[in-house]
């Protein structure tokens, strides 16, 4: 998968679990990509929240494996 696509591809991911984040105060963005690992940061709510985590890892790093299956991971940025 070319550089652009794979972007445009995490873009689409973040797009489809974002309106969850939103509707519990938060919110989360692209940082960067090196490796096929993904880096993101929390917004709002979501900094500090027992179950960001959990939400890393079944909701953002599975849905970005879906659009980006060559992801092996996703992390979050502080």
């Amino acid at each position: 998968m070319a550089e652009k696509e794979l972007l445009e591809n995490i873009e689409k991911a973040l797009g489809e679990i974002r309106p969850y984040l939103l509707t519990d105060g938060g919110d989360i963005s692209f940082v960067s990509v090196e490796d096929d690992i993904v880096n993101v940061k929390f917004h709002g709510a979501c900094i500090g929240c027992t179950v960001n985590q959990m939400t890393l890892k079944n909701g953002v790093e599975a849905t970005i494996k879906k659009y980006a299956p060559q992801i092996k991971k996703v992390e979050e940025v502080k």
